[in-house]
């Protein structure tokens, strides 16, 4: 058995491509998700790779999921704090609840999942830690101050729990995915969409398996002097 990974919002989109190519190099991956059970049912019939279903905006609810994962699967090495939604508008007519529920299910469960598996990574003298960001956290984005606030915080978050780790064997590093062909861009208007593409020097949107690549460079045993370091992987459309 490998080392044991949880990756938040592990069944759908970027993070079923990270789920699949962690499972497949060896790791035991326990997929997180929120709420599309019918979606998780098959992601696990068709991948073997186990889903738990928690609230990462919760703590409490963080707690008793790590606590079964690592009930049935053995201690947590590995996070990746994949999990995010969008609720966008402009400043203007965004109402509190908005706001509120992007902060916390994107920046607030990098805390969540970070703080119920720390102390685990730091008795083992071992952990690897990677939080999925986005381009529109270091460029920012019209009428996304909600998700551009929280991506940006957790490029901030990762830089200083790096420093917290570093002297305990865990790393710490941040991943910023341009424009990636998911159901959420997917669902960007295609006239929006042609705009966005154009933009791109590559010329294409990428690909969930090229965010899953650099996640499993990230997390790899031999990736120790690796750490407070955002990976930014856009097709060149923002160079941070």
């Amino acid at each position: 058995m490998g080392r044991v990974a949880i990756v938040t919002g592990g069944t759908r989109g970027i993070g079923e491509a990270i789920s699949i190519m962690l499972n497949d190099k060896g790791y035991t991956v326990a997929a997180a998700y929120g709420g599309d059970d019918a979606k998780a049912k098959e992601f696990t019939e068709k991948t073997g790779i186990r889903a738990y279903k928690w609230d990462v905006s919760d703590y409490d609810a963080c707690m008793a999921g790590v606590a079964q994962v690592k009930q049935d699967l053995g201690p947590i090495e590995i996070v990746v704090n994949n999990a995010g939604i969008t609720r966008d508008g402009t400043l203007h007519r965004m109402d509190p609840k908005k706001w509120q529920s992007v902060i916390d299910t994107n920046l607030g469960s990098c805390f969540n999942m970070c703080r119920v598996t720390i102390e685990d990574m730091r008795a083992a003298k071992f952990g690897r830690v990677v939080n999925i960001g986005s381009i529109n956290g270091q460029a920012g984005q019209y009428g996304q101050v909600n998700y551009a606030a929280a991506k940006s915080g957790i490029h901030g978050f990762t830089k200083a729990m790096a420093q917290e780790g570093a002297g305990q064997g865990i790393t710490v590093n941040a991943i910023a995915p341009g424009y990636i062909d998911t159901e959420m861009v997917a669902a960007v208007p295609e006239a929006v969409l042609e705009k966005i593409v154009a933009k791109i020097p590559v010329g294409r949107l990428g690909q969930a398996s090229e965010i899953a690549r650099g996640v499993c460079f990230l997390v790899a045993d031999d990736a120790g002097f690796v750490t407070g370091s955002t990976l930014s992987i856009n097709g060149g459309q923002h160079m941070y």
